[in-house]
């Protein structure tokens, strides 16, 4: 299936700039207001479905990985009470299904590769460096998980992220922040809250298969909410960077997907900045 097979041009016109302005504006404007954009129905129906099967046909293939973890992916720090946001740990598990598993002929590559689809992201987000990610093993993945795995509250390290929700799980999964909850501050006291549900913050957003979401999690707290039953929930993630020709670094490589590639060495340490990854 091609592009305009997949994806519902007709209402969303991504490959012509003056014809999807207003729909650019409606996304900047959820953005400014509390980080998170959802494109309802991105996909059209044959399009939901061909995902679906592909990612099915694939989901076996996912590196599976299971971890401790606190909000901010940092270190126990035994010298704060016990209390602390930083010191509480929850299960995170999942399988991130890695790139090259996905043919350029494939109906997730097709979506990808669509005419206007960088441009019409990158006007979305406003960002004036803006690459697709270099990484034969992630720049666009599927993330799989069932019940008994999950994404427990955390604050992305990148400044956005950009998803297409392929298929729910038959209960749970709901998208759930606190927008924009670390915006001037680390602000430990709200963000306890939320971990300990009692915070009046979170948004709860039900996402649908087909649809688009952009979201800044950087600032905003966020989780999935546990799923339930036997089938898998299937989203795919479209990986953009400041940088052209960035890969991931060797260890991150390796604990995300189980193996590295040849170019994952060559390039280490290439990186704009000396944060660690």
């Amino acid at each position: 299936m091609s592009a305009q097979n997949l994806i519902d041009l007709e209402r969303y016109p991504i490959h012509d700039p003056v014809r999807r302005q207003e729909i650019v504006d409606d996304i900047r404007k959820s953005l400014r207001q509390d980080g998170c954009a959802v494109v309802r129905g991105f996909l059209t129906p044959e399009g939901v479905a061909a995902l679906c099967d592909e990612a099915d046909r694939v989901a076996h293939l996912g590196f599976h990985n299971r971890s401790r973890t606190n909000a901010y992916f940092t270190k126990d720090d035994p010298s704060l009470p016990d209390d602390h946001p930083v010191r509480q740990f929850f299960d995170r598990s999942n399988a991130f299904v890695a790139a090259d598993h996905f043919p350029p002929d494939g109906p997730l590559r097709q979506v990808h590769d669509a005419a206007g689809f960088d441009s019409f992201i990158q006007d979305c987000l406003e960002e004036k460096d803006f690459y697709r990610y270099a990484d034969p093993l992630a720049d666009v993945i599927v993330n799989t998980a069932g019940e008994g795995n999950g994404f427990p509250w955390h604050f992305d390290t990148n400044n956005f992220t950009v998803t297409l929700a392929i298929q729910n799980a038959e209960s749970g999964g709901e998208f759930e922040y606190a927008p924009n909850i670390r915006k001037d501050n680390e602000n430990f006291s709200e963000v306890a809250k939320v971990l300990a549900g009692t915070s009046d913050k979170v948004v709860s957003l039900q996402l649908e298969p087909g649809d688009l979401q952009l979201f800044r999690g950087r600032y905003s707290l966020h989780r999935v909410a546990p799923l339930k039953g036997a089938t898998a929930r299937h989203v795919a993630i479209f990986s953009y960077v400041d940088t052209p020709d960035m890969v991931g670094a060797p260890e991150r490589v390796k604990q995300l997907y189980g193996r590295v590639l040849p170019i994952h060495l060559e390039r280490a340490g290439q990186r704009r900045d000396a944060l660690i990854d």
